[in-house]
């Protein structure tokens, strides 16, 4: 156990240290404000404040922990090590840099409560992220702070033990059409023959007759192959299906179809399933509980994953609205259109409301390659990229999170491609 001794104990600062201390290193803490506690501890301890009581292991901090709400905050980002730092202190500090107030910064993603510049579908934008302006978005800097911390630790404590941390992969299978042409009625079909027709795909116009007539299966079905997939290599895999009425968003087919809820309860006897959040699920609570009890009737259990990988991510009302409803797991912390650490972790986290200034139990596990990407870039350099993220990850032992739509793997796309990402991705020979 590690005591902590600061002046005033706040939300923010037991926040910090518990994901630190014991979310990325396992070891487990104990507050304290009263001085005559700390120096009669005989075993691990840590002051944190602005002066050291004597010559105990001392972190010096700034004052971002101790403020409530948010503002505008200068942050300058500086080198260190084999990584950067900022919210410089002095060298009586243990180390030279605020890493709580700075992971604090990143983990709750303060930037994204201040005023900022929304791409063309209301997101925050990778490009007015600290990280990507500074250089730093490939890199999971607070999971490295962490492990810098705990060599300050050990150093300070040779009998300290702290379990190893173990780097692992798992895919996301997003599924916000789970048919590309099967049981999409005959109006929309027929919009979509003549939408094929005169834009000279005629191959997806034959396709679209054999799907009618049942001589071949729908292109957008590959959930056999991946279950199969699956099933040969033994891994873990997540899918969220969407279940959302049609609108000018939301397009896949009617939730009550007996074909649609054959396919989700099909793969959920091989794999993790959750919810696709639609549209207008992100930013009304009641359609996301519509969209909740939906999934539930079809699972007959609670609903335990949600993602949310195209629309804006509305913090902390879409957080807050899965927290009301009770939704403990949320994947959809990354940038759909960059590779990289949106919250600069692989670590799940716990997240944090600044507006409420209380940790939430909803447990975030930020993604780092959406397959969207490719639309920016060449597949090799986008393997390229995946292999560097992959060996940050295992540097820091975390989990490197994957997010692919079922139409990735389909004939209209470059199956091969994602499959040999998926192989990369699990490690598969």
């Amino acid at each position: 156990m590690l005591l902590i001794y600061t002046q005033k104990i706040t939300p923010r600062i037991i926040y910090i240290f518990k994901h630190i201390c014991t979310g990325v290193l396992g070891i487990t803490v104990k507050f304290t404000s009263k001085i005559e506690e700390f120096i009669a501890h005989d075993g691990m301890k840590l002051s944190y404040g602005k002066q050291a009581l004597g010559n105990e292991l001392f972190f010096q901090r700034v004052d971002l922990l101790m403020e409530q709400g948010f503002s505008e905050v200068e942050v300058k980002v500086l080198p260190w090590e084999d990584s950067v730092c900022f919210f410089p202190v002095s060298e009586a500090s243990a180390l030279p840099f605020d890493i709580f107030a700075s992971s604090f910064f990143l983990l709750s993603r303060y930037e994204e409560y201040v005023p900022h510049v929304k791409d063309e579908a209301e997101r925050f934008p990778v490009a007015e992220s600290l990280a990507y302006q500074k250089g730093f978005l490939n890199s999971p800097v607070v999971d490295k702070w962490a492990l810098k911390f705990r060599n300050v630790l050990a150093e300070r404590f040779p009998a300290m033990e702290v379990p190893p941390r173990k780097f692992e992969s798992t895919a996301i299978v997003a599924v916000e059409h789970v048919f590309g042409y099967k049981n999409k009625g005959i109006l929309r079909s027929i919009a979509g023959m003549q939408r094929d027709f005169f834009s000279f795909s005629l191959g997806k116009v034959f396709d679209r007759l054999k799907v009618a007539f049942k001589i071949r299966n729908d292109p957008f079905n590959i959930f056999e192959d991946l279950i199969a997939f699956i099933k040969v290599h033994k891994l873990k895999m997540y899918f969220m299906f969407q279940l959302s009425d049609f609108t000018i968003h939301d397009r896949n087919i009617n939730h009550n179809r007996i074909p649609y809820r054959s396919v989700i309860k099909y793969v959920g006897d091989y794999a993790k399933v959750g919810l696709l959040q639609g549209y207008y699920a992100v930013r009304d609570i009641k359609t996301l509980r519509m969209e909740k009890l939906r999934m539930e009737n079809i699972i007959h259990s609670s609903l335990e994953y949600s993602l949310n990988s195209s629309h804006d991510l509305s913090l902390p009302e879409n957080y807050n609205n899965l927290v009301e409803l009770e939704v403990r797991n949320d994947f959809s912390m990354g940038y759909p259109d960059a590779l990289g650490f949106r919250a600069g972790t692989c670590t799940p986290f716990l997240f944090y409301d600044i507006n409420m200034e209380v940790t939430t139990p909803l447990l975030v596990h930020p993604y780092i390659f959406n397959s969207s990407v490719f639309e920016n870039v060449k597949p090799e350099q986008a393997f390229e990229d995946v292999k560097k993220a992959l060996n940050q990850v295992r540097e820091v032992g975390g989990t490197f999170r994957a997010v692919f739509k079922n139409q990735d793997f389909s004939e209209y796309s470059h199956p091969e491609t994602y499959y040999g990402l998926l192989k990369l991705i699990y490690e598969i020979e």
